[in-house]
């Protein structure tokens, strides 16, 4: 029997990022192949509000099956900002680079760069919810470095490597980010549930 979940994203680049982690028998569709084109509400103030706001807007909405997640990164010399604003960080444009530039101008001048990526996984099965978190501590850098991933991957040096996540390989990333360490719980779960 095959699980259809909607990963409730608009970015291909996370749905292929989990994709090669689903255990068998799970098949991933994205909000396009289910026909939502709106951009979900994403108004809480935690990443777990955001991830069961969306989560909860693609069961009632569309009936199916969903999870959903959200991410941000908590530096420590800015208060564990931009946190839950870390997409928007520099405007609801959504501009990667215009983040990390903010951002490297805000850490200007200070000595303690260290910072953590945090995951929230919302998951909605015939009604149940359940939550799924990761986390991966590392430091800033001083320019972006590398061109894979998406996001502050260009200046993210997760703790004990001397590469940024845009420098690794999308299989070398998965194996230590704060998204696979989330969904490596969901796929527990699922496994689980056979």
């Amino acid at each position: 029997m095959i699980l259809r979940l909607v990963f409730a994203t608009h970015n291909t680049n996370k749905a292929r990022e989990i994709q090669s982690i689903m255990p068998e028998g799970v098949e991933i569709l994205s909000l396009e192949d289910i026909g939502c084109e709106e951009d979900i509400p994403e108004t809480g103030d935690t990443l777990t509000a955001n991830a069961l706001q969306k989560a909860r807007y693609v069961y009632a909405n569309y009936g199916f099956n969903c999870f959903a997640d959200d991410t941000g990164l908590e530096v420590t010399a800015l208060n564990n900002a931009p946190g839950v604003y870390s997409a928007r960080y520099a405007g609801s444009e959504k501009d990667a680079n215009a983040n990390m530039d903010l951002l490297l101008q805000h850490l200007e001048g200070r000595e303690d760069r260290s910072a953590r990526f945090k995951t929230c996984i919302a998951l909605i099965i015939h009604g149940e919810e359940t939550l799924f978190d990761g986390a991966v501590e590392g430091k800033i850098g001083h320019e972006k470095v590398g061109t894979e991933g998406f996001g502050y991957d260009p200046i993210f040096y997760p703790e004990g490597t001397s590469r940024t996540f845009a420098q690794m390989t999308l299989h070398e990333k998965s194996e230590q980010s704060h998204r696979a360490r989330a969904f490596k719980k969901m796929v527990t779960h699922l496994n689980e549930l056979k």
